[in-house]
């Protein structure tokens, strides 16, 4: 009999409250959530737009910014409009088929993103420790087999994600105070153990993510080392300079992710709606800034968009 209640009221479907305790200022916060949105989504796509058609940007560094702009474009477009549907029109309602692939595609994309980060970095290892051999390294077809692997890599490793919360019944509330779900969000309102979830998500984020930022310390220490080797100060500061760009972005991919694992693990006291906003900021504020940084700091990028722009308003002119 009581095999048979568990599976009647086994949660078909979710309701995404979006930040509990803030549901009175949901229009305001809605506003930051869609200009991020907007600046992500016009950014990477003029990103993308910009390195595909300028064939002095087939380089390796710019291929793989490339990924890393398509990659955010994916998990911003994953989370956000959710997210703003909920603020606007309190359509908080998700089936656990959407609720399971939006946990897939925003995992999925963070390791991606990850294994992408890591590519760069070793591509500013080649770049200033082996200049000489940097074009053989990191031709075009080794660039395709990485692109591959980190996408085969990202997939196979949060497949099974899929499965552990599929094979789950939802006997608790079926109401989750977030703005996306998330699999041990979700897998905390089973009835059943969720022992294996909470292993396997955690072997996943220290074989992948935990291992990419070590091997990505490894890479810049190595770098800096080459560099404050260099003989003249003016190289020195020219191979610094290439490396700024990334490490920005490493900052802003790595460290409010760090901060909210700290903040959920020790942060007892801290409010939810502080948890549910820190975690929201690890989804907008790299695809946000990611454009932003590059757009400014590469000579190259910051020209090609000038002049993009430069040209559609000379033709509005003409026309």
């Amino acid at each position: 009999m009581a095999t048979l209640n568990h599976t009647i009221i086994s949660h078909s479907f979710f309701i995404l409250l979006g930040i509990p305790g803030l549901e009175d200022q949901h229009t305001w916060i809605s506003l930051p959530f869609f200009i991020s949105y907007l600046v992500a989504v016009l950014g990477n796509i003029l990103l993308v737009f910009i390195i595909i058609t300028e064939r002095s940007l087939h380089e390796p560094m710019y291929l793989f910014l490339c990924m890393l702009a398509v990659a955010d474009l994916i998990l911003s477009t994953t989370t956000v409009p959710k997210a703003l549907a909920i603020f606007w029109f309190h359509a908080g309602e998700i089936s656990l088929d959407g609720c399971v692939t939006q946990i897939f595609f925003i995992h999925a994309t963070f390791i991606a993103e990850s294994g992408i980060l890591l590519a760069m970095a070793f591509d500013r290892y080649v770049a200033i420790c082996d200049p000489l051999r940097y074009t053989m390294v990191l031709s075009h077809t080794v660039i395709i087999r990485v692109g591959l692997a980190v996408v085969l890599r990202s997939f196979s490793v949060i497949l099974p994600d899929v499965f552990l919360v599929k094979r789950l019944s939802f006997c608790h509330s079926n109401v989750l105070p977030h703005t996306y779900c998330e699999h041990m969000a979700v897998a905390k309102f089973a009835c059943a153990d969720i022992r294996v979830n909470v292993w396997y998500g955690l072997s996943v984020l220290l074989s992948t993510v935990v291992v990419d930022a070590l091997l990505i310390l490894v890479s810049y220490t190595l770098i800096l080392n080459a560099v404050f080797h260099l003989p003249s100060r003016e190289a020195r500061q020219k191979a610094l300079g290439t490396c700024g760009c990334h490490l920005g972005v490493i900052s802003m991919f790595y460290l409010p992710g760090i901060f909210t694992i700290i903040t959920q693990r020790f942060g007892q006291h801290v409010p939810l709606h502080t948890h549910i906003l820190l975690a929201n900021i690890c989804m907008l504020a790299p695809p946000m800034l990611n454009p932003i940084i590059y757009g400014v700091k590469t000579k190259q990028i910051r020209e090609r968009v000038v002049s993009t722009f430069h040209s559609g308003t000379m033709l509005s002119l003409c026309d």
